[in-house]
């Protein structure tokens, strides 16, 4: 049987790692993602990784501009009405989805895009290898905006932790260009269909001037999201450098531009090393946001329709929990994304492990997002489930 990974956090290397990431602007494929990208490639060096590398991207510094031109062909739609307007609404909304769900972002490339700063590592197996298990944690943070209000986030907060289940954050978007698509398609000079592209052109505008006010606020600590899971990544690997695990590697991928759409994250899964993975021999554990409450595991996720993680991926989170004596993470869908989700797309077995407080996420994308304000109790229970995953996954060798 394959020895199982013995790991207790080390709360004091943690909570100093996420003190030095959240003093660090570390603001989507800017210069303060490579200092981070920097930082954390001699942070993996001294906890023994092997293959230590940054690797560059092209990527943007915001979603805005990328959201703002769907919003925009949406308003378009609206005002060209009829037949052809109704077409052009129901493009922009398959167009939009894909886009934020990280299916394809056809949009992106034809941009104006600067180069970010992706780390990854590896701890290679004790004997052969038969296995791989990617850990994955972004190093940047997010800009904050009016839309990141604590009372706007917080909104509808007991009815989320009824369900464990929050809305998609863009769903009015959505609403708004199935609207369109119905106001073209009724006579063009009725009352109903006239009312029904202003209201929906009224909800995109507004979408557009929160993707501006976003696009041009300032970056937040991040200390939660995401210094937190980066840290963890950082002492898991330093436990299993001292022990490796028999069959299984380690790979450790620190995107960025997670906050900005993915970006790091979908040129990892591009790259060599990323191609290589394959379905029946890997499995990606994404750690984000974690000292924000209770545990939670992602059942699915999407800011405009719910993509899903698969049932067994799911389960062995909860393996992983159960191996350690945590209690089994809550299950939730969460209203945004997170990098594992593009792990799915690809056909690979992938979970994320967050935590989730009252109605919602504390201090998500604001500038109080601090070290100060993070719930160390969260972070030391996610970790140590964290690990339970890795020694679960380990006990299976790949065979799943």
């Amino acid at each position: 049987m394959t020895r199982a990974l013995t790991y207790e956090p080390r709360l004091d290397a943690i909570r100093r790692d996420v003190a030095t990431l959240a003093g660090m602007t570390r603001s989507s494929a800017r210069p303060g993602e490579w200092e981070s990208a920097a930082w954390l490639a001699r942070r993996l060096e001294a906890a023994g990784a092997s293959e230590v590398a940054v690797h560059r991207y092209r990527y943007q510094h915001s979603y805005a501009l990328a959201h703002a031109l769907h919003n925009l062909a949406g308003m378009a739609a609206c005002r060209l009405g009829g037949l052809r307007g109704a077409t052009l609404a129901a493009a922009t909304l398959y167009s939009y989805e894909r886009e934020v769900s990280g299916r394809c972002q056809w949009l992106r490339g034809r941009l104006p895009g600067a180069v970010g700063a992706n780390v990854t590592a590896r701890i290679p197996a004790a004997g052969s290898k038969r296995a791989s298990l990617v850990l994955v944690a972004h190093h940047d943070a997010a800009n904050t905006g009016w839309v990141w209000n604590p009372r706007l986030v917080a909104a509808g907060g007991s009815r989320h932790v009824r369900r464990r289940r929050v809305d998609p954050f863009m769903a009015p978007l959505g609403a708004a260009l199935d609207l369109a698509v119905v106001g073209g398609l009724l006579p063009r000079r009725s009352q109903p269909g006239r009312a029904a592209r202003v209201a929906a052109a009224a909800v995109l505008a507004a979408g557009t001037a929160a993707d501006a006010d976003v696009g041009r606020s300032p970056t937040v600590p991040g200390a939660s999201d995401n210094a937190t899971g980066v840290a963890v990544c950082l002492d898991l690997a330093a436990a299993v450098a001292r022990a490796p695990l028999s069959g299984v590697e380690i790979r450790i991928v620190l995107p960025g531009s997670e906050e900005a759409g993915m970006g790091g994250m979908a040129a990892f899964l591009d790259s060599e090393d990323g191609t290589r993975l394959q379905p029946r021999s890997a499995f990606v554990l994404g750690l984000d946001t974690l000292g924000a409450g209770r545990p939670i595991v992602c059942t699915g996720e999407g800011a405009i329709r719910e993509h899903r993680y698969h049932e067994a991926d799911v389960r062995l989170v909860e393996e992983g929990a159960a191996l350690v004596d945590e209690p089994l993470p809550a299950r939730w869908r969460i209203g945004a994304w997170t990098d594992p989700i593009l792990a799915v797309h690809r056909g690979l077995p992938a979970a994320c492990l967050l935590s989730m407080g009252p109605g919602y996420f504390p201090h998500y994308h604001h500038p109080s997002d601090t070290a100060e304000n993070v719930d160390w109790d969260s972070v030391a229970r996610c970790a140590r489930i964290a690990g339970g995953v890795v020694s679960a996954y380990a006990r299976l060798g790949g065979n799943r």
